[in-house]
């Protein structure tokens, strides 16, 4: 019993940082609006005057993603459960790592490397363990919509990113790693990608979100048929 309300404090703990860390990024669109969010990264907002926002930001991503870590370990039955539950915790360590290691740091790609891939690993082996739970079976399509929707957003970056590079390419702007952001976005070019990292952001801590509350859900069914 006690462990059961350890873990709902924890649940509550995901929804609490991740709805806090949304607000944040929300938050960056009106202290950082020469970032326009059609075409610039959220991880460009370190360049602006409110680094402190962004830092906390990715902070609160991370603590969400360990603590749903922790409760769900013992919540999967199977090793492909288990290896998704471990994939959550590196993705969480990846996003946590970017409040560290910034835009303009050489280590900011390997950040997203660990964070971003295995977020979908993670929700996708996590779903479909949890669906054949009988605590968890009624909430299955809901949990499964919102892990799809984490490959699917980033199919949809993936798709804009490179419309955008390739427009920025056309109109004679050199659109690299290393190089340094155009002032504006030309006429004629696709700007889209800024729009789909934030969507990519939304899914992936709105399924962490998900998966929380079908946890306490589940843990308020046991202490029903437990009373």
């Amino acid at each position: 019993m006690e462990n059961l309300q350890q873990n709902t404090k924890l649940a509550k703990l995901v929804i609490t940082t991740s709805m806090l860390a949304l607000l944040l990024l929300l938050l960056l669109h009106f202290l950082s609006p020469e970032f326009g969010p059609s075409w610039r990264m959220v991880s460009e907002y370190a360049l602006g005057k409110h680094q402190w926002a962004l830092t906390l930001f990715f902070l609160l991503w991370g603590v969400s993603s360990f603590s749903l870590a922790l409760i769900l370990w013992k919540e999967v039955t199977t090793k492909a459960g288990k290896i998704g539950v471990i994939f959550l915790f590196i993705s969480g360590i990846g996003t946590a790592l970017a409040a560290i290691f910034d835009v303009e740091n050489s280590l900011h790609g390997l950040t997203a490397a660990l964070g971003v891939p295995t977020l979908i690993v993670a929700a996708l082996l996590i779903s479909y363990n949890l669906r054949k739970k009988e605590n968890w079976a009624t909430d299955k399509k809901r949990l499964l919509l919102s892990a799809h929707s984490t490959w699917l957003s980033l199919v949809l970056m993936a798709v804009t990113m490179m419309l955008m590079i390739s427009g920025f390419q056309k109109a004679g702007i050199e659109f690299s790693e290393n190089s340094a952001p155009p002032e504006s976005v030309p006429d004629g070019v696709i700007a889209l990608g800024g729009y789909a990292n934030r969507i990519l952001i939304v899914t992936y801590i709105l399924w962490l979100v998900i998966a929380a509350r079908v946890y306490i859900k589940s843990r308020n069914k046991n202490l029903q048929y437990a009373s």
